[in-house]
């Protein structure tokens, strides 16, 4: 038997039928509630990784600018010998092309208390000029000012420690170490009030709850540091290329020193976000998978139910390759509408995923995403373009690939067989 030619691939009569397939009547109620959940599946499959990888995205963005606008890129400390000469390596640190800032600390660990609470904090010791460039900091001043930082002799704390010890500007914090005077008894413990002239905002609470800035040379006479620093900070205009700066920087100490970047001292922090977005990506894939297997099963229950159709069709001229597509129009169908509203509405909510968390929060009387321990004071969110294709192109393949299996299967369909008991 000659194969009749019929129409041309992917003609009108193939898409007229194929889309009065997916109308819902009555004798195929069952099929087009699958069809619904396969549609309504992918969407929010498709939403769901685009919210995520953006929120991954945001977490990862948010927390290396702010580690980091605080941290610095590069940590260079003495060795064999004290941080006596920190101006001059400073200075020529400064000259080397790519460095944007460099500066000099005092850096200790001690004790603060007010009138009414007392808790940890990192003391750094820095002079007025470099604070006020430190982007971290200089930029996120919430009260108070860093104006003659140095000649008031106040210190500048985060917003979580002011609340954590019920300060304002102007109140006075107490500052204890252990490093203090020597005597013939040992070494004494030294305590000293100071004012509080700023409280910043840097946005990681983790942070904000730890920072003390003091004067440099004021907190080199309260941590017995006379004419030393503890670090020298260096930031940099391209701080993923660190591998080919670090040497032109080691040349330019001139002096043994003690070399860590950022990547070292945050390694584990980075790769465990890395390892959970990549996770969170294969897992949420799962849904798609899901309603790209309810295509499957809904197109065999409609190849079964048309059966009767389908071998009248093949009787009248049409050929098996045009049954294949009817059937693989009607399950993409599905697919790229799913996808396609999937892709609208994960851009939707990913671009305005605060203004949501706060209505939640309004709403619910709660507060979702506590900065308490999720570490950021908002829910960041960034879309990636990379990323929104990744997904689309990976929902669009899975639901073509979920037609191909059916269709081949109505179009394999005997008419004389389907038509036998008719």
């Amino acid at each position: 038997m000659i194969e009749p030619t019929g129409a041309k691939a992917f003609s009108p009569f193939e898409w007229m039928i194929a889309l009065r397939y997916l109308r819902a009547r009555r004798a195929q109620g069952f099929v087009s509630v699958i069809a619904g959940f396969s549609f309504a599946g992918i969407m929010l499959g498709v939403a769901t990784l685009i919210v995520v990888m953006s929120v991954m995205n945001g977490f990862h963005i948010e927390l290396m600018n702010k580690i980091i606008g605080i941290n610095g890129h590069v940590f260079l400390q003495g060795v064999e010998r004290p941080l006596d000469d920190y101006d001059e390596v400073t200075e020529r640190l400064r000259k080397v092309k790519g460095v944007t800032l460099v500066l000099p600390m005092v850096e200790s660990a001690a004790g603060v208390s007010s009138p009414y609470q007392q808790t940890g904090a990192l003391v750094r010791g820095i002079r007025e000029a470099d604070i006020k460039r430190l982007p971290g900091i200089s930029n996120n001043v919430r009260l108070g000012t860093l104006d003659s930082f140095d000649s008031v002799g106040g210190v500048a704390i985060g917003q979580k420690m002011a609340e954590t010890l019920s300060l304002r500007i102007g109140d006075t914090i107490t500052i204890l170490t252990a490093k203090g005077a020597a005597t013939p008894f040992g070494v004494a413990p030294r305590m000293k009030a100071y004012p509080v002239v700023a409280i910043f905002q840097i946005g990681v609470t983790e942070f904000d709850g730890l920072f003390v800035y003091m004067p440099l040379e004021e907190a080199q006479a309260f941590f017995n540091k006379e004419g030393e620093a503890s670090v020298i900070e260096a930031f940099v205009d391209q701080p993923e290329r660190m591998d080919e700066i670090r040497p032109i920087l080691d040349r330019a100490v001139q002096r043994p020193m003690i070399m860590t970047d950022w990547r070292q001292r945050n390694k584990s922090f980075f790769d465990a976000l890395k390892i959970e977005r990549t996770v969170m990506f294969f897992i949420l894939t799962l849904i798609v998978l899901v309603a790209a297997l309810n295509i499957i099963s809904g197109l065999t229950m409609l190849v079964k139910d048309k059966s009767r159709d389908i071998a009248i069709l093949r009787t009248m001229g049409a050929t098996r390759g045009a049954i294949q597509r009817v059937f693989l129009i009607t399950g993409a169908a599905i697919g790229i509408s799913g996808t396609l509203a999937g892709f609208l509405l994960g851009l939707v909510v990913a671009h305005n995923l605060e203004a949501i968390r706060q209505f939640l929060n309004r709403l619910l009387g709660m507060n979702i995403f506590d900065p308490t321990f999720y570490l950021l004071s908002r829910l960041p969110s960034v879309v990636q373009m990379s990323d929104v294709v990744t997904v689309v192109l990976l929902s669009l393949t899975l639901s073509v690939l979920a037609t191909i299996f059916p269709s081949r299967r109505a179009a394999k369909l005997d008419p004389v067989d389907a038509l036998r008991y008719e």
